[in-house]
């Protein structure tokens, strides 16, 4: 079996990508009450900071900052995965391997390395569902923290609306 290597560094910012076991699902987006409602009980017994989000069909992106002292986001995903599995009932059908889950085993994550490491992070996050063909702007996206960064004049609604924003945004 493969040891995978975590890196755990209390209070620290993280960016993460979750994803479900199949990968044509729309669980997530079908039931992104139940998701939202299992992410804010896990912050309350186990709080971080969302800096950015977004929730597509099959997989999520995010960057949490946890409280100093702290570094066990792996607890957080167990109990946020948990908790949306039992609440919508999904899950229940055994895998190739005969596993039982709704879920991805593992998931990705990145430590933050600085102010422009997170920003390339954020921008990602944000422009993920016009990446994957589901919307052609960023705004149309409903389920997407840009909307809140829109509201807090963090960025312009029409943010990477046209080839020359999103040529000048992501590098190419």
């Amino acid at each position: 079996m493969v040891c995978y290597r975590r890196n755990r560094m209390a209070g620290a910012t993280y960016f993460f990508t979750i994803t479900l076991h199949d990968r044509h699902s729309t669980a997530l987006t079908d039931q992104i009450v139940a998701l939202g409602s299992a992410m804010r009980a896990c912050r309350l017994r186990h709080p971080f900071s969302l800096t950015a989000i977004v929730v597509l069909p099959d997989h999520m992106h995010c960057v949490w900052s946890l409280p100093e002292g702290d570094s066990d986001y792996s607890t957080r995903w167990a109990l946020i995965k948990a908790s949306f599995t039992r609440v919508t009932r999904l899950g229940r059908t055994k895998t190739a391997k005969g596993e039982r889950g709704l879920w991805q085993r593992r998931f990705w994550e990145h430590t933050i390395r600085d102010d422009l490491d997170l920003q390339r992070h954020v921008d990602y996050i944000h422009f993920n569902p016009v990446k994957h063909g589901y919307v052609s702007q960023v705004r149309d996206w409903p389920y997407s923290s840009f909307h809140r960064y829109v509201r807090q004049r963090l960025l312009p609604l029409d943010w990477a609306a046209t080839i020359e924003s999103i040529d000048a945004t992501f590098g190419e």
